[in-house]
């Protein structure tokens, strides 16, 4: 992996995940920095490969990175659950054999100081889209009280969200995430292998991403389209987003939609997408927990679309 920016997580079993797809078309939904995208190409020379991000930086570097698939390869630029959309119209859904979304922000965002994702950051930024409207800025600095303490709630599922976004409140505005974590600090939860200041980074990000949206707007455009023998293939990483895909999975895989209170089926009993592979979520190896942290929280859920 010579002048690769990071490793993709869990990149043995995503592999795995496709291993039996011998053509047709893979949509990696968050391309990032082409690791999945690559290993992909390499163990499935068969198919095309369609990829989506939103950082233009990501495109800029993979495109030279998977320039060596040719016509194999096609990029587009948006987020994934518009642009998964405009795939979806236009190719068959025979001919739609998996998809793949790693959910979050990657190894580089956080490591490129400007961006604003790291708790040492000098600004306070956290777009994966430079050019969106929303920053890290606007909703630390300008968002009610609350807002903060509806986001600290649901995003960062802090107990003491309250207090929190007052402290906010009060030392407002911040400039940068650094100055942000350094105040919030003696008010984060303490004892934990993460960061004091994660959930409330994460609670911020998620909200100037909208990615818990984005993830479930994913998931129904994909039910949605009923796509016939696709296996899809989710990787998360808090809880918030394995919880949405644990539920979206087994509601595909359920048979019957009568209400509880039915005293028989008389939905006919034949409403499921699919079969869901993964009882468990997969979690990394340990030699990839030793060499990639990031992977430590990292969860892949996959479900086989059985609708011909």
């Amino acid at each position: 992996m010579e002048n690769i920016p990071h490793i993709p997580v869990l990149y043995r079993e995503v592999v795995s995940a496709f291993d039996d797809i011998r053509d047709g078309i893979i949509i990696d939904c968050t391309m990032g920095y082409g690791g999945h995208s690559s290993l992909i190409l390499d163990n499935n020379p068969n198919i095309k490969l369609i990829a989506i991000d939103q950082d233009q930086t990501a495109i800029d570097f993979s495109t030279k990175r998977l320039e060596k698939y040719g016509e194999r390869v096609e990029i587009r630029k948006g987020r994934f659950s518009n642009v998964i959309k405009d795939i979806l119209n236009e190719y068959d859904p025979r001919d739609i054999k998996g998809v793949l979304a790693d959910i979050g922000v990657s190894s580089l965002q956080l490591d490129q100081k400007d961006r604003g994702f790291s708790y040492e950051s000098d600004n306070l930024d956290m777009r994966m889209d430079k050019d969106a409207p929303l920053s890290a800025s606007n909703v630390v600095n300008e968002y009610s009280q609350n807002d903060l303490e509806i986001i600290l709630r649901d995003y960062g599922e802090m107990r003491n969200y309250k207090k929190v976004a007052s402290v906010i409140m009060q030392n407002r505005p911040f400039h940068s995430a650094k100055e942000l974590s350094q105040k919030l600090n003696p008010f984060m939860p303490k004892g934990k292998k993460i960061h004091p200041a994660t959930l409330l980074m994460q609670a911020i990000r998620i909200e100037v991403n909208d990615e818990l949206g984005e993830l479930k707007n994913l998931l129904a455009a994909l039910e949605e389209a009923k796509l016939p023998t696709a296996k899809i293939a989710i990787i998360s990483f808090h809880s918030l987003e394995d919880r949405i895909v644990k539920q979206t999975f087994a509601a595909w895989a359920k048979s019957c939609i009568c209400p509880p209170q039915a005293m028989r089926c008389e939905c006919g009993n034949n409403h499921n997408l699919g079969k869901i592979l993964t009882k468990k979520p997969i979690t990394a190896q340990s030699d990839e927990l030793k060499d990639n942290a990031r992977s430590r929280s990292a969860k892949l859920r996959v479900f086989q679309m059985e609708l011909e």
